[in-house]
């Protein structure tokens, strides 16, 4: 299934067109970038770094309970990883390479977000020998999910 959505889509509704436009990329994505981790975790840290080397600015929350965070931001626990990250309305769980979260801004979907489950090795943080192929997955409030783009390290 792909999830991915234009921008804007035309319906011809009884010899009308009505335009549907999707929810806005933030005006400013870089700006606003709040990462929650576990005080410990060097991984989260890692990914971190990597956000700002590509250009976005980190403020870094570290908090004890993650199980929490992620339900309140509606991360499907078979999606978790170890970190959460929210720009403006979406959420990015675990992961993600940069570039892939700003492709995923400038679609602007209609869609909660995009996840990387679990800590893939060769995933930005989680370097390392032997990387393996990853899948970035988009999903929406009402449990539909799909790769969003497909990762060959």
């Amino acid at each position: 299934m792909n999830l991915k959505k234009p921008a804007a889509a035309a319906l011809l509704l009884g010899g009308v067109a009505l335009v549907l436009s999707f929810r806005p990329a933030p005006s400013n994505p870089e700006a606003d970038v709040v990462v929650y981790k576990s005080p410990t975790c060097g991984c989260c840290s890692l990914w971190i770094d990597h956000l700002e080397e590509a250009g976005f600015t980190v403020r870094a929350e570290d908090v004890m309970d993650m199980a929490t965070v992620k339900h309140r931001e509606g991360v499907p626990m078979d999606l978790s990883s170890c970190h959460t990250a929210i720009i403006g309305d979406y959420v990015f769980e675990g992961h993600i390479p940069a570039h892939v979260i700003r492709d995923f801004l400038d679609e602007a979907p209609d869609l909660a977000g995009l996840a990387v489950p679990g800590m893939p090795i060769g995933s930005p943080g989680m370097e390392g020998p032997n990387p393996t192929p990853y899948d970035v997955i988009a999903f929406d409030g009402d449990g539909n999910r799909g790769v969003f783009e497909r990762i060959e390290p």
